[in-house]
Order: C-alpha cells, then sequence, then structure tokens
C-alpha cells in the first residue's frame, strides 16, 4: 500500500514570499567552531589554526579538551612580530608543518586554517599549503581554508573546509550518489543503510572518513546536502560537473522521506520497493516524534539567524510537531538549497535574511515566543527577560539528522517548555 505525504501547505509555502533583507550588526559565533565536529569526523585529518591566542582559548574552552589527550587541532600563534611582518612567518610555519608530522605519522590530510582574512595574519595560506603539500605529498595532502569569525557564520567552517577539498578529488566518470555534509558516524551508518535498502549505490560520502579511498567527482556524480549551510560546496560540486539533487534536509519523518524519495527518483527506485523500505522506520519516527511533541503543539517560535538551519529545523516545528513560527531569519537563504523547505514551510509573519540584531530583539520582546531559537552571546538576556531559548549551536552538535533520531529533535525543542511549564507548576501559589 502506498502511504500518503503530508499536503503541501494551503498558502503555497514560502519559497516567493517576501523577505526582510537585514544588513545591521549581527550577533555569529566563530568559523572556528567547525573544527570541534570536523576532526572528530576525519580521524587521520589535523586542523592547525592560524591564529593569535584568542584562537587557542577559544578552542580549547569550546571543544572541552582534555589535558590528557592529544587532540587532532592546534594553533600556530602568531606574535606580535608576525602580524607586524617583520618576521618570516613562511619559514616558521614550515618548521612547525615540519615538526608536527615528524611527531604525528598518522596524519594524511592537513588543514591551515586561517583565523582571519590574510591581510590581518600576514600570510598567504593558499601558497603555502601548495608548497607543504608538494614537500610532504603524496602522503600527506595540505590544504587551506578560512575559519575567521570576521568573515563566516560558525557553520560555514564546515563549508570552507569541504569546498576546499573539492578541487583536490580525483576526476570519475562513474554515475554515483555523494551524501555530503558531516554526520556522527551512527547517523551515517544509518542513512548509508537505507540507501543500500533502496537499491542505491554507489554511495560516497564528503567528509570521508579516512583519505584516498575511491571518492571521485564527475558529471556522473548526484549529490545530495545533509547541511543546509553547504553552499561554497554546492558551488564547488557544480563546478567539477556534479548535479545537485534537490530535496528537504532530512529532518524529522517528513524531511527524511522527502530527503530519500528525491534521490530513489534520481535513481529510479520502483515506488513499491521505496514504500517497503520506509515504512517501518517512517512510523518509528512519527511515534517518537508524537510522544516528544506534545509541549510544542500550538506554541510560537522565533529563529534567530545563527547556523543557517533556520528554515528547515522551522519547517520541522511547523509540519511535525505543530508550532507556529512567528519569525524564521537565516544568516543566508540559499534557496537552490533551502527552496525545497521552504515549499514546505507554512506562511510566516517574518521571513528574514541577515541580521540587525537590536531590531530584531525589538520584534522578539514585542512577539513574546513561547520559544526562541538564538545564539549563545542572546540566549542568557532572553531568559533573564522570561523568554524561554533553545541554543542554535546545540542542533549542530546533536544527531538530530534521518528517521532514528526524529524523536530526540522534537525534544530537544520541546526540553525548555517543560522546565519552563515546571517552574511555573512549582511557583504557583
Amino acid at each position: 500500500m502506498t502511504r500518503q505525504d503530508p499536503p503541501p501547505p494551503a498558502g503555497g509555502g514560502c519559497r516567493n514570499a517576501p523577505i526582510l533583507r537585514q544588513r545591521g550588526q549581527h550577533e555569529v559565533f566563530c568559523g572556528l567552531t567547525g573544527i570541534i565536529w570536523l576532526h572528530r569526523k576525519m580521524p587521520d585529518a589535523f586542523f592547525l589554526v592560524v591564529g593569535s591566542r584568542t584562537c587557542a582559548h577559544l578552542l580549547q574552552s569550546a571543544a572541552g579538551v582534555m589535558i590528557f589527550a592529544e587532540p587532532r587541532f592546534g594553533t600556530a600563534i602568531l606574535e606580535e612580530t608576525d602580524l607586524a611582518g617583520l618576521a618570516d612567518a613562511q619559514e616558521e610555519l614550515e618548521r612547525e608543518v615540519a615538526r608536527l608530522l615528524s611527531r604525528r605519522p598518522d596524519i594524511r590530510r592537513l588543514f591551515l586554517v586561517g583565523s582571519c582574512p590574510s591581510e590581518v595574519i600576514k600570510l598567504d595560506l593558499a601558497r603555502a599549503a601548495e608548497r607543504l603539500s608538494a614537500r610532504h605529498g603524496p602522503a600527506v595532502r595540505v590544504l587551506n581554508y578560512s575559519g575567521s569569525g570576521i568573515e563566516t557564520t560558525f557553520t560555514e567552517g564546515e563549508d570552507a573546509c569541504l569546498a576546499a577539498m573539492v578541487p583536490d578529488l580525483p576526476e570519475t566518470q562513474d554515475r554515483q550518489l555523494l551524501v555530503v555534509g558531516a554526520l556522527p558516524d551512527v547517523v551515517e551508518d544509518q542513512a548509508l543503510a537505507l540507501l543500500d535498502q533502496l537499491g542505491i549505490g554507489p554511495v560516497r560520502v564528503l567528509p570521508a572518513r579516512r583519505a584516498g579511498g575511491d571518492l571521485g567527482i564527475g558529471p556522473g556524480t548526484r549529490f545530495a546536502l545533509t547541511q543546509p549551510f553547504l553552499g561554497d560546496t554546492h558551488a564547488a560540486l557544480e563546478r567539477r560537473g556534479a548535479q545537485h539533487v534537490p530535496a528537504p534536509i532530512p529532518f524529522g519523518e517528513e524531511g527524511t522521506t522527502a530527503w530519500l524519495r528525491a534521490v530513489a527518483r534520481e535513481f529510479q527506485v520502483d515506488p513499491d520497493r521505496f514504500d517497503a523500505v520506509t515504512e517501518a522506520p517512517r512510523a518509528r519516527a512519527r511515534r517518537a516524534i508524537a510522544q516528544a511533541a506534545g509541549p510544542l503543539k500550538g506554541r510560537s517560535a522565533f529563529f534567530f539567524p545563527d547556523s543557517q538551519l533556520e528554515i528547515p529545523l522551522a519547517r520541522f516545528l511547523a509540519r511535525e510537531c505543530g508550532m507556529d513560527p512567528l519569525e524564521v531569519s537565516a544568516p543566508y537563504i540559499h534557496k537552490g538549497i533551502v527552496g525545497p523547505d521552504m515549499d514546505l514551510l507554512p506562511p510566516v509573519p517574518v521571513l528574514a535574511e541577515g541580521q540587525d540584531v537590536e531590531k530584531q530583539l525589538d520584534r522578539c520582546r514585542a512577539a513574546r515566543p513561547d520559544l526562541t531559537i538564538c545564539g549563545l552571546g542572546l540566549a542568557n538576556p532572553l531568559e533573564a527577560e522570561g523568554l524561554a531559548t533553545k541554543w542554535s549551536i546545540e542542533l549542530v552538535f546533536t544527531p538530530v539528522h534521518f528517521y532514528e533520531q526524529a524523536g530526540d529533535l522534537a525534544a530537544l525543542f520541546a526540553r525548555p517548555l517543560r522546565r519552563r511549564d515546571a517552574l511555573q507548576f512549582e511557583a504557583a501559589p
């Protein structure tokens, strides 16, 4: 029996809705933080941040590095003489890299990560990466990207990293599916298992857990994104001849099914087989969401721009959890990526790109939403004003994609409201 998908929103979605363009003061977390999940995803990679002591302190405090563990990232600290251009920082960097690789023979991919624009750090890291790769290759491939918080939101660190990897991948003519976006290993394994049951293959993943292997790119490559913030990676793959499979981001039962269905259509999977493979996990996901989302139904939500997950998450909360989004803001709105989610998102009073934080705070205070999704810098002040908040950064570090995590995703949003309801009950006379 063919299962019916939920109908599209009566208002026709938000793809063609007017967008409020905000270009004022904004609150974002540093793009260097992408290293925290990327270094776990690629165990043979090392991320060497070229930056200040402030950058080193940020990474250590944000990652919670244990003193007995040697992580796969570090900081080449620029002193005052380096920043002033009085020292030969290129030679010093090459010495540090040689020392690092001699001590860590397990490294196969070395990323030089700029913490600031090259005009600030007085180093051309792209040219440095080319020289170092020629010197230490083919055993070690040296790449570079910018993780500067001046230039990026915190999730764009991953985008810059993956985009830097694409030009270096070999050419292939094979017809294949490339799943793009860093996912926890357990979630990635679940997705690959579903694709295998559907008979889709070969399937590759970017970023691959190990360097080398058989990952290549070419005109036969079809790629599906699991994260909405991969705009530069999307463009880099298309420049290599790969073709994007547009689909909603796989959040919740509906988003996961739509993502899988788009891929299945591209690879001509029989509809009966699709229904047979997805029926049981869809049912589990619906039950898990229903169990977790009770406090969300009928409540309002307000999204500050932070992670670029905002539009797919608003779609999930509105259509699968019964919430009412009052404002949905994202740092950037790339319709080539989030357009399918916008088609499903019911019309919202305000759809915004960018940020003018003071004006948006005024709108949030006036709306008094039941739940505000925002960055760390805004959460505590808003909590002090009596607004329940959810840290958007938590949604990047927590497994939330695909069927088996659908209930956990709903629970992440329900938890602040459960806590708020419990506190109000205890305070009642």
